[in-house]
């Protein structure tokens, strides 16, 4: 069952953002995972509050696959630093329809 990341991002300080890119990208590849969107084009329909400057959703092939990426000690120290020089929101939902 495929299983979404949905991260708001808001950087704080950027200076992590060069280093950070080429290793999310190769890991999110490595453990299965595609990017379906990474954009600041992003409006909000419903409720209030503080928008984040990014919205990112990764599609992963099992949830096992997204906690094995965030958990990858490669990933660790790219981690750090976005939580460090962002406002960062990390959501794992499991694709299936409770409701239906």
């Amino acid at each position: 069952m495929a299983y979404y990341s949905v991260l708001e991002v808001t950087p704080t300080d950027d200076t992590w953002v060069p280093d950070y890119l080429p290793a999310a990208n190769k890991l999110v590849a490595q453990y299965g995972g595609k990017y379906l969107a990474r954009t600041s084009h992003h409006e909000r329909l419903e409720g209030s509050g503080d928008d984040p400057a990014l919205r990112i959703v990764i599609e992963w092939p099992t949830r096992e696959a997204a906690q094995a990426f965030m958990a990858d000690p490669v990933y660790a120290p790219h981690l750090r630093s976005r939580t460090k020089g962002s406002v960062s929101h990390h959501f794992l939902i499991e694709g299936k329809d409770d409701l239906a």
